[in-house]
């Protein structure tokens, strides 16, 4: 991990310390203590991969631990906006290549989106949200697993020759801002599968991009949520006991990852994803609603993703 990384992990934990202190009862931490191992985990796989800290965060939260989803989404997007920050700032110290023309216009679309999600969070059912979210995890891998398999040649560098790529990133990013809004992650996500699969970026590319991605889309929907009234109280407790050890894993995550080919990459990726929804389908209790849900989200996920890479050479 670089240097300057460990500066702004000392400097963090000097704020941390101090607002722990003036702020933060000991009871209430020790009452939430049990989400900082799983964050040090969750915040190692948020910065070696497109699969964002939320995406370990909303699942763990909700299915182990039983927290309801809008308190898990709120937790995910907090402590992302510093997990991923930090990856983020590790990832441009160690001058790894990013698209930065693909985060500003993901995270345009993405803020539409987010207010979207937040709107529209409480109409699904709470093993509804965990199932659709690990579900659409699957398909991601699935339809990258497949694309991968044709072994088609892969770029490094995205060209802008035209306003429709420019504008397709926008779009996915309001479809995965949308998301953001719901589970605290998704915008990642979408873009990755989006810029891999359909633009056939390398996944060394994409990889740090959709972390950069997700730790302004992260920091952005914390804002509007404070902005909005507030998020919720359990969340607050939950970021205190796991800053501490994100701001630490997610750039040692990134550093892990610097070197890695992208077949490494990926399987990291399946592997993680996997694993996500095993634990998913064994910790729900499932109903004839659940698998069809599971079922329906994981067919037309699949298909999505698939079709983008026909329609990637006509943007392009």
């Amino acid at each position: 991990m670089h240097r300057y990384s460990w500066y702004l992990a000392g400097f963090v934990w000097l704020l941390w310390a101090v607002g722990v202190t003036f702020l933060v009862s000991p009871a209430e931490l020790l009452s939430h203590w049990v989400i900082a191992p799983t964050m040090l985990v969750g915040s190692f796989i948020a910065g070696s991969t497109s699969a964002g800290g939320g995406a370990v965060a909303f699942p763990v939260m909700t299915l182990i631990f039983h927290v309801d989803p809008p308190v898990a989404r709120d937790f995910s997007l907090m402590i992302q906006s510093v997990g991923m920050g930090a990856a983020s700032i590790g990832i441009v110290l160690m001058k790894i290549q990013i698209d930065w023309r693909a985060v500003w216009l993901s995270n345009l679309g993405g803020l539409f989106g987010l207010m979207i999600g937040f709107e529209i969070s409480g109409l699904m059912s709470p093993p509804l949200v965990k199932m659709f979210f690990v579900s659409l995890w699957l398909s991601l891998a699935l339809a990258l697993f497949l694309v991968n398999r044709r072994n088609a040649s892969i770029v490094t560098e995205l060209v802008y020759p035209n306003r429709l790529l420019s504008v397709a990133l926008v779009l996915m990013g309001v479809l995965g801002g949308t998301i953001s809004g719901i589970t605290g992650s998704g915008l990642d996500m979408l873009v990755f599968a989006m810029l891999t699969i359909m633009f056939r970026l390398s996944e060394k590319v994409a990889t740090p991009t959709s972390v950069v991605i997700m730790a302004v889309n992260a920091m952005a929907g914390t804002t509007l949520r404070l902005i909005g009234g507030g998020v919720w109280p359990e969340a607050v407790a939950f970021w205190w006991c796991a800053v501490p050890v994100v701001v630490v894993g997610a750039p040692v995550g990134a550093w892990f990852i610097r070197n890695k080919d992208r077949r490494f990459i990926t399987n990291w990726l399946y592997v993680a994803i996997a694993a996500q929804f095993i634990g998913a389908m064994v910790i729900v209790p499932q109903t004839y609603q659940t698998l069809c849900l599971v079922a329906a989200t994981t067919y037309l996920g699949s298909l999505l993703f698939l079709s983008m890479r026909r329609w990637g050479p006509r943007f392009t």
